[in-house]
C-alpha cells in the first residue's frame, strides 16, 4: 500500500510559478510510475505529466509542454511538478498518482491504470 500526500497549490497570478510536491509513505516508490493529473470543475481528470521510476522516460500533455517540469527523488520518496508561465486555464485540482511496478522507461498516461492517488491540491491562476 502506498499513501500519497500532495501539496503546494495556492492562488497565483498569471505568468507566475508554483512547485507542487507529492510525498509517499508505506512503500518505496522505486518501481512505480508517477503521474500528475488535474481536474477542473465540470471536466474530466486529465494527465498533466508522468515519469518512469528511473526518470529516463517522461510524458507531458501538449498543453503544458515547455512550461511544466516533472521530476522525482526516489531517496526522499517525492515527486515534483514545477509549473511556470501559469495561465488561468491551468486552474484545477492537481492530483499525484502512482502505479506499478513497471520496468524502467515504461509509463502510462491513463488515469484508470493508476492504483494510488493523493488527496489533491488546488491551483488557482488569476488573470
Amino acid at each position: 500500500q502506498v499513501q500519497l500526500v500532495d501539496s503546494g497549490g495556492r492562488l497565483v497570478q498569471a505568468g507566475g510559478s508554483l512547485r507542487l510536491s507529492c510525498t509517499a509513505s508505506g512503500r518505496t516508490l522505486r518501481p512505480y510510475v508517477m503521474g500528475w493529473f488535474r481536474q477542473a470543475p465540470g471536466k474530466e481528470r486529465d494527465i498533466v505529466a508522468a515519469i518512469d521510476f528511473s526518470g529516463g522516460s517522461i510524458y507531458y500533455a501538449d498543453s503544458v509542454k515547455g512550461r511544466f517540469i516533472i521530476s522525482r527523488d526516489n531517496v526522499k520518496h517525492t515527486v515534483f511538478l514545477e509549473m511556470n508561465s501559469l495561465k488561468p486555464e491551468d486552474t484545477a485540482v492537481y492530483y499525484c498518482a502512482a502505479t506499478g511496478p513497471y520496468s524502467a522507461m515504461e509509463l502510462t498516461t491513463t488515469p484508470n491504470d493508476y492504483k494510488y492517488w493523493g488527496q489533491g491540491t488546488q491551483v488557482t491562476v488569476s488573470s
